[in-house]
């Protein structure tokens, strides 16, 4: 059930003791994830509430809380944006509703951010670098998850496979998507800490610059495009080039050469993870909405190219002959084969020629090879709470506090019982 504005102050007072809110509004973010609200008390001071919708969103909140914590003094110090402070929690049921005090700054849309000043786009350039050069112990100490680019690709395969299950995806799509995955030249980047869930409503934005960033309930290592899939989805080129110059220009190692490539792919991909998301879910609406979407993708594929993504070019597709004891999988994956020429070899006469007779060589038959099997990739470590099951891309695990946790505030966590 969704929580409205007003009964997410109600559950502030319990977090946060001695809060008085004088006024309330929604706030943006994930409405299948969160309910989120703004806060404005007596001192005039603001604060966000984030309340999650169901376990799994509720084990992020988690997460992210124990991200923050590993965030010392000194590595907040280095950063050229504000991170959230977490104020106080409360546990209603078997889900955890936090409070965050104030940030300076305001969401803006991507067109508002586009259409922005040059300064705002070197803004996000810097931003993105500054997070891509975190040391790479804050997450392996944090036992947060991590990918080689190896690891990470095979992890987006196994992704493919499951949303190809659903039927829903376009055959085009597909085809398009399995051969950028197996285009292993694509895949050969420096992996890197990444925030993983960045995108406008994470991002505040004040007189032209980037006063903070939040939203970090999925820290890990892995590839550095997925934070870059928004921006490409905006289709606004000269801005995309222009954050991507101040991010180069940042950057202590420079990025690789398809980066903007794998970016589009993830741009495009969240569409099919979407829809699982909402399967998964049963959100019937979330459904709907995403199989609209990937159709509009496919059309604009098929009349405009869409986003470059595969080095190698797209092979065409050939009509399979339709087997009536294949599965739909089969028919499925046959659909999306590449075509292949079979060349006739030309006849042959044989002139008996008149030497001793030798033994025949027999002839080798056809040997059938099998593919191995790829190894299967670590799933990361699961949450908190064992029962939970993280549906993202990158498990949400779930990591013991550090004795000193000084970039947070201490928290109230209330048990909020109903009458």
């Amino acid at each position: 059930m969704r929580r409205k504005p007003i009964e997410l102050a109600a559950v502030a007072t319990a977090a946060v003791p001695g809060l008085t809110p004088t006024a309330v509004s929604s706030a943006a973010d994930d409405p299948a994830d969160f309910d989120s609200a703004l806060l404005l008390d007596l001192e005039g001071k603001q604060w966000r509430v984030r309340s999650p919708r169901h376990a799994e969103a509720s084990a992020r909140l988690e997460t992210e809380f124990l991200v923050l914590r590993a965030f010392a003094p000194a590595i907040r110090a280095e950063l050229p944006f504000l991170m959230p402070t977490v104020a106080g929690s409360v546990r209603l049921g078997n889900l955890s509703t936090f409070v965050y005090s104030h940030l300076a700054g305001g969401t803006q849309s991507v067109e508002e951010l586009t259409a922005g000043p040059a300064a705002l786009a070197r803004e996000i350039g810097t931003a993105l670098a500054a997070i891509h050069d975190l040391p790479h112990a804050l997450v392996s100490n944090a036992d947060l998850p991590s990918y080689t680019p190896n690891e990470f690709r095979q992890r987006r395969l196994n992704e493919l496979d499951q949303a190809a299950t659903t039927g829903k995806i376009p055959a085009s799509l597909l085809l398009r998507w399995e051969h950028a995955l197996e285009d292993v030249s694509l895949w050969r980047f420096n992996p890197c800490v990444v925030h993983g869930d960045l995108h406008e409503d994470n991002l505040l934005v004040e007189s032209g610059r980037v006063t903070a960033v939040t939203g970090w309930t999925d820290l890990r290592i892995g590839d550095p495009a997925d934070d870059f899939a928004w921006l490409v989805a905006s289709n606004e080129q000269d801005f995309v080039d222009a954050v991507l110059a101040s991010y180069t220009g940042s950057r202590r190692d420079a990025p690789d050469q398809h980066l903007l490539r794998r970016a589009a792919l993830s741009a495009e991909f969240a569409l099919a993870q979407y829809l699982v998301k909402g399967i998964a879910a049963a959100d019937t609406g979330m459904v709907a909405e995403a199989e609209g979407m990937l159709e509009t993708l496919a059309a604009d594929v098929e009349e405009h190219g869409g986003q470059a993504i595969s080095v190698e070019p797209l092979p065409a597709p050939a009509a399979p002959a339709h087997d009536a004891a294949q599965s739909p999988a089969a028919d499925s994956a046959a659909a999306q084969s590449p075509a292949v020429s079979v060349v006739a070899a030309p006849a042959v006469t044989i002139v008996p020629v008149p030497v001793p007779s030798v033994e025949p060589v027999p002839v080798v038959p056809a040997v059938e090879v099998s593919p191995i099997p790829a190894e299967p990739i670590p799933s990361g470590v699961a949450p908190a709470d064992e029962d939970s099951a993280d549906e993202e891309p990158a498990d949400k695990p779930s990591v013991r506090p550090s004795a000193e946790d000084t970039s947070t505030a201490a928290i109230s966590i209330v048990e909020v019982r109903k009458h």
